[in-house]
């Protein structure tokens, strides 16, 4: 595994020998009570990873531990007089089981118990250690709830899992599992899907229906994935949805939450990794970063910063404007946080985040041209721009936690649309025998746009559509939480959101502009929530939750005529919506390591307003009723076999979607009522301790079954090509394998992986309707060293397939049926990493 992400909370620790860290002391605080409330405490504490064997320990009794020692005596202190005892299993995991019965003198010796051969000196992976410690707790429920004790579908992945190979950003959870899916618009510039919750393929006043959080924090509202680089991260968590009553607004689909790892006072480290890499058919690229983690004074105050840059080689021609390769992406950014130990168990960490995305063209290609190419008469350029400063205060009690996590984010895109004539692309008018067609021919009326200015009939002059979208937000949410034991764990909160989000969109012509209508779109939301799990009889439990949301929406029209403004005023006029999102969920455990579940859950996303046209129109909030059952099967990470499946039936209300207006424009509306059925399941096998099996699928089938009157006009043309909801494949299947052992004295691993995307619509009605996806995406990584450096090799897109993972081109050029994007082709990476 790729030593520069690693397993959660051992960062440092990986850089040492395992004798070593035993030995570290440090400050612990840890109140007495049951193992299940006192476990994510010490494990937080010591910065290492503690797994739980038996199940039935959850309920033990343990002892306090205050003082400085080593977390070896740590652990013994906290298990002393129990039945419990605690397995090192390496230098920043431990595993607690069972005492074994004391042995008679006739009787032979207890076996000692099977432990997994770990890597020296550096985190195991796709292990048992490392999915043990995936299994004890669940965050993102913000009770710290055992998955075994969680109804419902989640994913977690490891840090190190997911760097190792390459650092791709959201491209690395996205090739991990089979639920998530999303648009390929370009980096900075996507939107995110979950079990078959999609809503369109644009950028627009649309939220996400994919809840995005860093920590505690929420990255966005109504924006884009700012698919920030996953350096120096601990874990993913993914919990498909809805997930309203803990996460409100914007979470239909699910969540996604990155936990990056935390400053640590106990030793100053730094990493460097670098990377260079080939594309066949393309541009070099190349990768660059440092982590530091440097303890600011010996009270447990500590600083952690990451920073990199990358470059990914383009692999799209423009033969029209003789080019190549013109899609080059380069990304920099850092994050940092200040860890502040303000005594009698406060802790205060101040961040921040910034990252800068540019991409020098777009990446799609046309799909009846030679490959990899198109002709396109301007260059599409994109950047994206993310900033955030955060402030997240804690404090643990006995058997509370109380967390604020505060938040203010400033994000912005820019992106430029190909909207010239299709006759232009191709430099001749062949349907009128090579002469120029008049500038009105198009999807935009351009002589409309200038009608005071006498323009030129010509085909070949360039026309683009420039579209920008500014984002604030600021967010605040206050929790107190008692992490499940004896039987009852619950959480309640409260949550401020502070967000405005302008799109402005400019045509120009040549040399002329012309401002196109935008919108503004404000909303202030107040909410309330709480959740509780109860074990209601032995093997049986019982979660319910109820959040009370109430926001103020408002928003007004941007670069329109006063007439028009005032002929739409009252579309642009605040109003007010208040929701009630309940859940309720069982868990039954019938037999050992069989785990049965049902769960009733509601989502939700407010209105707004949408360019229409030359109007400000507005749309309604939409909801998702959601329900759900699955079986999980095995202790995931510590048995030969393990396997999960499940089934979810929603019923989506008052649909947003974005769909192509009568003048060739993007814009929002409510499509109707909708229903989605969703069938996934999973599988683990371990033959050997070095080796893994896995396998996931997902069946996605959805319909848009009521359409709204408003938008049955503009579909009439095609009323065939409606009903399914666009973007999610129909099925998609992935498979890993994953060799470690030791060779000498260094690790090595090697990691082999397969996805299948089935079909899918591109969007909504007779102009988006074209199919996509129905490719094959492969790779293989490999890494040999140890915990202070190593070499690594990555060779994605083995069979150097084409595929089309987004038909949309640009939205301004007719014809767009006629675009693709392809899969970046075969590419080696080869990397160095380093640690001090």
């Amino acid at each position: 595994m790729h030593s520069r992400l690693s397993l959660p909370a051992a960062a440092i620790a990986l850089c040492l020998p395992t004798q070593v860290q035993a030995a570290e002391e440090r400050a612990f605080d840890v109140p007495k009570g049951s193992l299940s409330a006192v476990l994510p405490v010490i494990s937080r504490q010591a910065g290492v990873s503690i797994s739980v064997g038996d199940a039935k320990l959850w309920q033990a009794r343990v002892k306090s531990v205050r003082g400085r020692m080593s977390v070896e005596k740590a652990i013994q202190r906290l298990l002393d007089g129990s039945d419990a005892r605690a397995v090192r299993v390496s230098a920043t995991s431990w595993r607690i089981e069972r005492r074994p019965p004391q042995p008679s003198r006739i009787a032979r010796a207890t076996p000692a118990p099977r432990q997994v051969p770990q890597p020296r000196a550096r985190e195991p992976s796709n292990d048992a250690v490392a999915a043990a410690q995936d299994e004890i707790i669940v965050t993102a429920s913000k009770t710290d709830l055992p998955l075994t004790h969680f109804a419902g579908v989640v994913t977690q992945l490891d840090g190190g899992d997911l760097a190792f190979g390459g650092e791709r950003g959201m491209d690395s959870i996205l090739s991990r599992t089979a639920t998530v899916s999303s648009t390929h618009l370009g980096s900075g510039r996507n939107k995110l899907f979950i079990r078959g919750i999609a809503d369109s393929s644009f950028t627009g006043p649309t939220q996400s229906t994919v809840g995005q959080y860093l920590g505690d924090i929420r990255l966005s509202y109504n924006a884009p994935d700012p698919d920030l680089r996953l350096y120096d991260i601990d874990n993913v968590e993914i919990l498909e949805g809805p997930q309203g009553t803990l996460y409100g607004a914007g979470s239909l689909g699910g969540i996604i939450r990155v936990v990056p790892k935390a400053p640590d006072p106990r030793e100053m480290t730094v990493q460097a990794i670098a990377g260079v890499s080939v594309t066949q058919h393309g541009d070099p690229g190349g990768d660059i970063a440092a982590i530091a983690n440097i303890p600011v004074s010996e009270n447990g105050h500590a600083l952690r910063l990451v920073g990199y840059m990358l470059t990914d080689g383009g692999y799209i021609d423009n033969p029209l404007r003789g080019q190549n390769d013109v899609n080059r992406v380069h990304v920099r950014g850092g994050r940092g946080t200040f860890r502040f130990e303000a005594g009698d168990s406060w802790t205060i960490d101040l961040g921040g985040v910034y990252q800068a995305i540019t991409s020098d063209d777009a990446q799609y290609a046309d799909k009846n041209g030679p490959p990899l190419t198109r002709n396109s008469m301007v260059e599409q350029n994109a950047t994206a721009r993310y900033g955030m400063g955060t402030i997240v205060v804690m404090k643990d009690w006995d058997d509370l936690h109380f967390q604020s996590s505060n938040a203010y984010i400033d994000h912005r895109l820019f992106e430029r649309f190909d909207a010239s004539l299709p006759e232009a692309r191709q430099g001749t008018d062949a349907s009128n025998g090579g002469i120029p067609a008049p500038p009105s021919v198009g999807t935009v009326d351009v002589e409309r746009l200038f009608a005071p200015i006498q323009l030129s009939p010509l085909n070949n002059v360039p026309r683009v559509l420039d579209q920008h979208n500014a984002t604030r937000m600021f967010v605040s949410e206050n929790r107190l939480s008692r992490p499940y034991s004896d039987g009852v764990g619950w959480v309640v909160g409260a949550s401020f959101i502070d967000n405005r989000a302008r799109q402005n969109r400019e045509f120009g012509y040549g040399p002329l502009r012309a401002t196109l209508p935008g919108v503004t779109n404000k909303i202030t939301e107040f909410t309330g929530y709480a959740e509780a799990t109860v074990e209601v009889m032995p093997d049986l439990i019982a979660s319910g939750g109820v959040r009370l949301s109430h926001a103020k929406l408002g928003g007004a029209a941007e670069g329109v005529s006063f007439a028009l403004a005032q002929a739409n005023r009252a579309t642009t006029a605040s109003r007010n919506e208040t929701d009630l999102l309940p859940s309720f969920s069982l868990l039954a455990t019938p037999l050992r390591n069989v785990r049965l579940y049902a769960r009733y859950q509601e989502g939700f996303r407010p209105g707004g307003l949408a360019v229409d046209g030359n109007f400000v129109r507005r749309f309604l909030n939409d909801q998702v009723r959601t329900w759900e059952a699955g079986m999980r099967f095995g202790d995931k990470g510590q048995s030969l076999l393990d396997a999960s499946i499940s089934i979810s039936h929603s019923r989506w209300r008052n649909i947003q979607a974005d769909f192509i207006d009568s003048t060739g424009f993007p814009t929002t509306a409510n499509i109707g009522d909708g229903r989605i059925t969703s069938l996934s399941g999973a599988v683990a096998m371990r033959p050997t301790a070095a080796l893994t099996f896995e396998l996931g699928a997902v069946y996605n089938h959805s319909r848009v079954d009521d359409l709204s009157p408003q938008i049955l006009p503009v579909f009439n043309a095609a009323p065939a090509r409606l009903g399914r909801i666009p973007n999610v494949a129909s099925h998609a299947v992935r498979g890993s394998v994953n060799y470690a052992t030791m060779i000498d004295d260094e690790d090595f691993r090697v990691n082999g992986w397969a996805s299948y995307i089935g079909p899918s619509r591109l969007g909504i009605g007779p102009v988006l309707g074209e199919s996509q996806g129905d490719y094959v995406d492969t790779g293989v990584a490999m890494r040999v060293g140890n915990a202070r450096r190593g070499l690594s090799l990555t060779l994605t897109n083995l069979f150097d397939s084409r595929g089309n993972r987004f038909s949309l081109g640009t939205p301004f050029v007719e014809g767009n049926e006629g675009f693709m994007t392809p899969l970046r082709p075969r590419t080696l990476r080869i990397a160095v990493d380093v640690a001090y």
